[in-house]
């Protein structure tokens, strides 16, 4: 994209004012995008993101910019300008660069932007058909398609470029139901690190269709659930949501660096239940949150993060690692040339445990199974969340009972961790997309099914009981 005497020189430019790091990375991004509207094909877009971003630090500080334009000419004055931001005389000089071999360990068959949007509306609108046997209950049914190949190139003036590929797609399913009970909704959105073959032959598309239906339909009828401290048992795949957002977020460098988070200064203290073992793997082969490398060229990691209960790590990036005196361990990321780089999740999951769901579920006389979890919100510095139930039943004497609906799960994470008495051996991760600082990126969160002792639940059905 750049040739290596040009990027010396746009690296130089950067240093020349006392910086001790200058970083160039240039990305060539790829998108397609395809929905239906019940029998409306309601989007068909393509589009080429096209950029370089520059990151200078100097000690515990940094700058960045970022521009469209890739000639010298334009760089180079990116480079200055944020140069200008440090008063010092030059400390390095970049003389020569090597090329790092970089694994692609992410296969694939069938190249996402080589399958004709001719066959990928038939494959959705398949989907779409046969949402329909559901009848007049579905009012709407809405299918989506979107991939993208991302081609990368990191320079930094440690002499060292990195070029990667990425490649990735993701299917959305939604059905809206609606009747003089009101209005639900249910929707999944399987998606990974590989090409075209994962969605034709690695996933029932058409099976997780009707589930989708089945659950929106039987919402309507469901009772409201009660409110109250409970036992809930929360499922596993996207049930990892609540660790995800209130536990792994404030395990991320860019807050624990700053103090800003409840574990700051906690290595080594146990934070969790004994039964709780949390990673973070972002070298799971085509995983949706997966990549060879992060976005500073460091290979990714599986960290573990959560020991039985004890903190033993966080995901660092290089620039936040200074801070804590820490090297960074494959967990800095970002959404594209856009945006500065920081410590981020990839695939982050409490581990499996050693009970089955039905043992888990025998244990409680009287509570709620929150099968599958759908929005929320948490703030990142105390850890406080409010989730709601996709799919909820509540639990009476060891067995699932009948469905509830408009359950929200409200708690603080450090509390939940060591909260949770039992762990399921049945782990499913999940895949969504993240955002912060840096921007919106594909991540997947998981769990087995696990029992927390007590959490308070919101409903409007009154009391429990």
């Amino acid at each position: 994209m750049i040739s290596k005497s040009q990027a010396i020189e746009i690296l130089n430019a950067g240093l020349a004012t006392g910086a001790d790091f200058v970083e160039i990375f240039i990305e060539e991004k790829y998108n397609n995008n395809l929905s239906i509207d019940n029998d409306k094909i309601e989007t068909i877009s393509s589009g080429i993101i096209y950029g370089a971003g520059i990151r200078l630090l100097r000690d515990l500080r940094s700058v960045y910019g970022y521009t469209n334009d890739l000639s010298k000419k334009s760089l180079l004055t990116l480079a200055s300008t944020l140069a200008a931001s440090f008063q010092g005389e030059r400390i390095l000089e970049v003389k020569k660069l090597t090329k790092q071999k970089v694994k692609n360990v992410h296969t694939t068959s069938r190249h996402l932007n080589e399958v004709t949007k001719e066959e990928k509306i038939s494959f959705i609108t398949k989907i779409s058909d046969e949402m329909k046997q559901f009848g007049d209950k579905i009012v709407r049914r809405i299918v989506s398609f979107g991939d993208n190949t991302q081609k990368i190139v990191i320079i930094n003036s440690d002499g060292k470029i990195f070029e990667d590929t990425r490649e990735r797609g993701r299917l959305y399913i939604s059905a809206l139901t609606s009747d003089k009970n009101g209005i639900e909704s249910s929707g999944v959105g399987p998606g990974a690190s590989k090409g075209f073959e994962y969605f034709e032959k690695e996933i029932d598309a058409l099976a997780l269709a009707r589930n989708v239906c089945e659950v929106a339909i039987k919402k309507l009828t469901a009772k409201e659930c009660p409110s109250g401290k409970m036992p809930v048992v929360i499922g596993n795949g996207f049930g990892g949501v609540i660790f995800h957002e209130a536990c792994g977020h404030p395990l991320e460098a860019s807050s624990v660096s700053k103090n800003l988070s409840v574990f700051a200064n906690k290595l080594g203290q146990q934070i969790a239940a004994p039964v709780v073992t949390a990673i973070d793997d972002g070298t799971i082969v085509n995983e949706w949150g997966s990549n060879n490398i992060d976005d500073e060229g460091n290979k990714t990691q599986k960290t573990t993060l959560i020991k039985d209960g004890i903190l033993v790590n966080y995901l660092i990036d290089n620039f936040n690692g200074r801070r804590m005196g820490m090297k960074g361990n494959g967990a800095c990321r970002r959404q594209s040339y856009a945006f500065e780089p920081t410590s981020r999740m990839s695939n982050t999951y409490i581990a499996a445990g050693k009970s089955t769901v039905d043992e888990i579920i025998k244990t409680v006389k009287l509570g709620l199974y929150a099968k599958s979890l759908g929005g929320g919100s948490v703030n990142p510095t105390t850890g406080d969340f409010n989730f709601a139930a996709d799919e909820a039943y509540m639990i009476r004497n060891g067995k699932i009972a009948e469905m509830v609906k408009g359950a929200t799960l409200i708690g603080n994470g450090a509390e939940v961790l060591l909260n949770i008495d039992m762990v399921g051996n049945d782990i499913k991760l999940a895949q969504g997309m993240c955002g912060a600082s840096s921007g919106s990126i594909p991540v997947d969160v998981g769990q087995p099914t696990i029992r927390v002792s007590e959490i308070t639940v919101g409903g409007r059905g009154g009391a429990l009981k």
